[in-house]
């Protein structure tokens, strides 16, 4: 296999549910399945990220219901909805509740190995994110509590002179506490101290 990434696969139809897996696994992708949406639940915890392909209509729980209990997790875990009987209705629900895609059955092989490819490219992206954040946040952690003021300060837009009047330090203070905090923070340029500190505040 070439490793593009794991997708776990929820219907309870036996022969579609592993005619799925085989198809994927030929793709490239690794595979779990699961004969329902609460043996999925049940296992999820234990769980690394990837995309999840499940049908609508199951017995207990059904792929909307799934959607929901996901409760927030689907940036660790998109979800691709099948079906077979397609209401625009419902897939605007789906939507809603966070599906990354929503097929129709029955589909094109290919457009579903297209599907998981966009959800593990978007999953992959907000692994990365979160990594970087991750890091940002770390590095701002470790200044100083005036150089946090300073970097407030810089963020803000304001000047070495308003943040120094702010402050009640001097001008030439400031420039050495931003000088300080470029180091510390690896930033390459104010654009980019900026940027990070935007990250890390607004969680994105």
């Amino acid at each position: 296999m070439s490793g593009q990434g794991l997708v776990h696969i929820i219907d309870d139809d036996d022969a579609l549910r592993h005619a799925i897996a085989a198809m994927l696994s030929a793709a490239g992708f690794n595979t779990r399945t699961y004969p329902s949406a609460q043996a999925f639940l049940d296992a999820l915890d234990g769980l690394k990220p990837g995309c999840v392909v499940t049908d609508v209509r199951m017995p207990g729980m059904s792929g909307l219901e799934l959607l929901a209990r996901l409760n927030g997790r689907t940036a660790d875990f998109p979800v691709i909805v099948m079906t077979g009987l397609a209401h625009v209705s419902m897939a605007v629900e789906a939507l809603k509740n966070g599906a990354a895609d929503f097929i129709e059955k029955p589909f094109d092989g290919d457009v579903l190995t297209a599907a998981v490819r966009a959800a593990q490219a978007t999953l992959a992206e907000d692994q990365a994110r979160t990594s970087s954040r991750a890091d940002h946040a770390k590095r701002i952690a470790g200044l100083s509590s005036r150089e946090r003021d300073v970097l407030a300060g810089v963020v803000a837009g304001s000047s070495n002179k308003e943040i120094a009047r702010a402050l009640g330090i001097s001008p030439r203070t400031v420039e050495s506490y931003r000088a300080n905090i470029m180091m510390k923070t690896h930033a390459e340029s104010l654009s980019d101290l900026v940027r990070m500190a935007w990250r890390v505040e607004s969680r994105v």
